[in-house]
């Protein structure tokens, strides 16, 4: 399993079907050793269900209807679990071929698939003509900034995250080691284990994660791979640049950033406080200061060199000079605190462990201060680092004797040692600075005029919710100029008001190296953007945050350009950006609720006209722009693949820099790997770096007249089914489990933003999931049909074929469209509406299926396909997709059937006669259905719920995004 030589190189299907196959035969073992007669059902359930996906034949399915439902409650749970644990050990499998693939491109065993940064230069230089001297220009300028947020659509138990990432690196272990015949056997041995352990483990979250919660596991995959793969990264860009004649990257500059929404995102969660800020910002410290600790006692060991520079030796005297009185003290200290070594006084002749040492002592300290801070909640955190002279406050404190000791090794010729561990961390520390990752602030616009109405009222002033944009912005810029304090000391507010006011307070009393923007969702004019410069002056904030307006639905996209028009022209504001933000101005535009809110297709034109205008608004005045990508997992909330997704930006939009959320699993997609997580920083690298010297081309005229055209026809019939059908709200809270998923507890803010039940109430996220459970996917493909029908009825559809063949904004837009139509089913989609919606409104259902059929004969028409995914670079995807299939179907059957019982209950129906004695008779059930901590509840209703969750779980983790 660890050579090829003498042999054709393996395939990434060659990995998957491997790795597929050790993975599943092991769970099976596990499982009929523990439910031997459990385990024959579930062969011959999983049989019926692969029977069926391959014949379509209504037969097979109702046979396998059939058998599941003879379950009995007990075996419903334990059968739901083993399909969603084989569907894990799948996508586990997947992105252990990914990564042996991408191994296998690295070493030139195979080509590589997808672009990378080495690629990109020679393209850049044998295709386009980029001199070399500019591609290194451009990366020197270059910054990707990427926002860990905090959205709920990561199913799966950080417990059972762990146990993969550790099966993940024994297979690695097992694929690129060589092993004796021993240690193999301990290697397989310790992936069964794994899998047991998973087997055994609770996937159902029994209570809400916290804030603070979500801060930590989100701060645990640059524990396990992003901070120790970027300077490896970065030695790859060094090597690459070397390659072409070009010195290395500059030590001062990143090409990567990272940023968190986690315990910031307070737009509709109540649970996101001015103290859970205070909490996550204080956690996220600790993690940066741990491991630059670790990085230290490892260069202690490593830099025992005695040769150094005039600098260094005089710093080391220094600090010699400065311990000696105190030097019996300072070594007992030192014992206490546990050091891996170097206790006593390191001599002046050690130079590069004496300076360590005292950078390891402050370390400690300033590891010590965060604790207390951590626990003493009237702490002022910005202080109390700031004014103690042994605890590291800024990065450069820790970052310049880092520096003073590259310096002295190249001085003194010793290169190859300074760009050994030492050069790691010096990029480590630039890149994560103190606060490991900047924490966003989001809030909604209301919020922040509620605030400022309560002033103007109190000093007599009027409503401001009631001026006009331009009162509001003459009163805004007017209070801006003067020096008045505007919060009032007897100013009565409400809660909500009390908390924004707390919350640009504690803002205050945070470092800002640990803070990024503030965004400001559901902005809608230039006074929101003021508003909240306003409130950061008033309540003490000397460094503040740069200030973001997200745009969200369609007509806020449209009206951007106007508002963003506003705010540039305004004097005052173009000096304070000048400033206070280096002229850079920041706008997030949203991907999801444009798309709940308008249809996939007209959010998707709706959002690349808006950059262009913006971009345009920007260079009028001499602005540099950044666009902040909120971009979600799935397709239906603008996700795909990365170097695609930047390049089908519109030319000349990404400059260089780009910001973008990366949401719920697809952290764990992207960063959960090793190999997986420098392939995703080599992705946004060289697709950022080829927009930014050879941009897409621009659309023809006639191909924009096309998009104008399809985004209104498309946008109107989305409306006109979801917004304008009366049937369609009680269709889509019937025929899907919308209103079930809390149970999930998947993450810290409620499904909605308010109690009302319209879908503007409901978030983006949830609206996805629903119809992504029933594999309908309607939010994606809904419109799009009504679109191509206008365009053929106009003689275009020769033109929609030419733009998809060269227009890539075009290409990718269809290709992510026809991978939501192979993973979608609409036979499973009616068997929900057969088992859960009303007669009546089965016409309605049928509709839509047919819209359905209609729009994927119109897309396969437009691609040139026969048939979906039928092309060579789509025919690895079809074969995911196809080894998927029959472990998801078992799932929705079992979910209609759970969701039914539920509702039941919830109705106040009586339990089924032959369930009414119901007590679990086997023993892992009873043992699951004790972690309830509803304790009152029916054990029937317990299970019915559990497999219902359980089944939510496993086909969210089937319909993953695969390309």
């Amino acid at each position: 399993m660890t050579s090829n030589v003498g042999s054709a190189p393996r395939s990434s299907v060659d990995f998957l079907q491997e790795d597929d196959s050790l993975l599943r035969s092991s769970f099976l073992a596990i499982l009929r050793h523990h439910h031997p007669k459990l385990a024959s059902k579930i062969d011959v359930i999983y049989a019926l269900s692969s029977a069926w996906c391959e014949s379509e034949d209504p037969a097979d399915f109702e046979a396998l209807e059939q058998r599941l439902a003879a379950l009995n409650p007990d075996e419903q749970i334990l059968v739901a679990s083993a399909f969603s644990q084989m569907l894990n050990l799948h996508n586990l499998s997947e992105d252990i071929s990914n990564a042996q693939a991408e191994r296998a491109a690295r070493m030139g065993e195979v080509e590589q698939s997808t672009r990378s940064t080495n690629r990109s230069f020679k393209k850049l230089i044998s295709i386009n003509g980029v001199d070399p001297a500019e591609i290194y220009k451009a990366l020197c300028s270059q910054c990707v900034e990427a926002i860990m947020t905090a959205h709920p659509t990561q199913a799966l138990r950080q417990s059972l995250l762990k146990k993969y990432a550790q099966i993940r690196s024994e297979m690695d272990r097992l694929h690129n080691s060589r092993m004796s015949p021993y240690e193999k056997v301990e290697c397989l041995e310790a992936i069964r284990s794994l899998i047991q352990a998973a087997w055994r483990t609770d996937e159902i979250r029994r209570t809400k994660p916290t804030p603070q919660d979500e801060m930590r596991q989100g701060l645990s995959y640059f524990h396990e791979t992003i901070f120790a793969s970027l300077p490896v990264f970065y030695r790859r860009i060094d090597t690459a640049l070397n390659n072409i004649g070009q010195p290395k990257l500059p030590l001062t500059h990143n090409i990567f950033r990272f940023g968190s929404w986690m315990g910031g995102d307070r737009d509709g969660n109540p649970f996101v406080t001015p103290e859970t800020t205070r909490d996550v910002v204080i956690t996220a410290r600790l993690s940066a200061v741990n491991l630059y600790f670790q990085q230290v006692e490892r260069l202690m060991f490593d830099l025992s060199v005695w040769r150094c520079s005039d600098e260094l030796k005089a710093l080391a005297e220094q600090i010699t000079a400065k311990q000696a009185p105190d030097a019996h003290v300072l070594v007992e200290e030192r014992k206490k605190k546990n050091y891996a070594d170097f206790w006593s006084l390191v001599p002046v002749t050690e130079p590069f462990r004496v300076v360590l040492a005292e950078m390891r002592d402050r370390l400690f300290h300033t590891r010590e201060v965060l604790h207390h801070c951590l626990v003493h909640p009237s702490v002022n955190v910005r202080d109390v680092l700031e004014v103690d002279p042994d605890a590291y406050y800024s990065e450069d404190e820790l970052v310049d004797p880092l520096m003073l000791m590259y310096n002295s090794l190249i001085a003194t010729a010793d290169d190859s040692i300074a760009n050994g561990r030492l050069l790691d961390a010096i990029r480590q520390v630039r890149c994560f600075g103190m606060g490991m990752v900047r924490l966003d602030i989001r809030q909604e616009s209301a919020r922040h005029s509620q605030v400022l109405d309560s002033i103007t009222r109190y000093l007599g002033l009027g409503s401001y919710n009631e001026w006009t944009e331009a009162q509001r912005m003459d009163w805004l810029v007017g209070e801006l100029m003067g020096k008045r304090p505007l919060l009032p000391p007897g100013l009565a507010v409400s809660p909500e008001e009390a908390d924004v006011v707390n919350t640009f307070r504690m803002l205050a009393e945070l470092p800002p190296d640990s803070l990024g923007a503030y965004i400001i969702s559901m902005s809608r004019a230039a006074s929101d953007v003021l508003a909240v410069v306003l409130l950061q002056r008033e309540c003490g904030v000397k460094d503040p945050l740069r200030v973001v307006p997200l745009f969200e639905t369609l007509e806020d996209l449209d009206n951007s350009e106007a508002a963003v028009r506003s705010l540039l022209s305004q004097p005052w504001y173009r000096d304070y950006i000048s400033k206070k933000h280096n002229n850079g101005q920041e706008v997030m535009i949203g991907y999801s609720d444009s798309g709940k809110d308008a249809g996939r297709i007209a959010a998707s034109w709706g959002l690349y006209t808006v950059q262009e205008k913006l971009v345009k608004v920007a260079e009028e005045h001499d602005v540099k722009l950044t666009l902040f990508h909120g971009r979600g997992g799935t397709v239906g909330r603008g996700g795909g693949p990365t170097h695609l997704a930047v390049l089908s930006q519109p030319p000349g939009t990404i400059k260089g820099s780009l910001r973008v959320t990366i949401q719920g699993e697809v952290v764990e997609q992207q960063f959960g790997e090793k190999e997986v997580c420098f392939r995703t920083l080599d992705l946004y690298t060289s697709a950022v770096l080829e927009a930014s010297l050879n941009p897409t081309v621009a659309p023809k005229p006639e191909w924009r007249e096309a998009m104008d055209m399809m985004s209104k026809v498309s946008c109107d019939a989305y409306r006109k089914v979801v917004r304008g059908s009366p049937e369609f709200m009680e269709y889509f809270q019937s025929g899907t489990p919308v209103n079930e998923l809390g149970r999930m507890n998947i993450g810290s803010r409620p499904a909605k933003r308010k109690a009302a039940g319209s879908i503007d109430d409901l978030r983006a996220i949830p609206w996805i999931f629903a119809w992504t459970q029933t594999r309908f996917h309607l939010p994606v493909w809904l419109g799009l049909g009504e679109a191509f029908q206008a365009m053929a009825a106009a003689g275009k559809m020769a033109l929609l074929q030419e733009m998809y063949k060269n227009w890539p904004f075009f290409s990718v837009t269809l290709d992510m469209m026809e991978m939501v139509f192979a993973k979608a089913d609409p036979r499973v989609a009616q068997f929900y509406e057969i088992g859960l919606v009303d007669k009546q409104l089965w016409p309605f259902g049928e509709d839509l299926r047919r819209r359905f059929d209609a729009t994927k004969k119109a897309l396969l028409e437009v691609l040139g396909h026969a048939g979906l995914l039928e092309s060579a670079s789509t025919r690895f995807l079809q074969q995911k997709l196809a080894l998927r299939a029959p472990y998801v179907t078992p799932l929705n059957v079992l979910q209609v059937y759970c969701l039914k019982a539920a509702r039941a209950f919830a109705a106040g129906e009586a339990l089924p006669p032959q369930f009414e004695n119901y007590e679990p008779q086997d023993v892992e059930v009873k043992a699951l259905l004790s972690r309830d901590p509803s304790a009152h509840k029916h054990p029937y209703r317990a299970a019915i719920e559990d497999t219902m969750i359980i089944t939510m779980k496993g086909i969210s983790a089937g319909m993953q995004n695969t390309g």
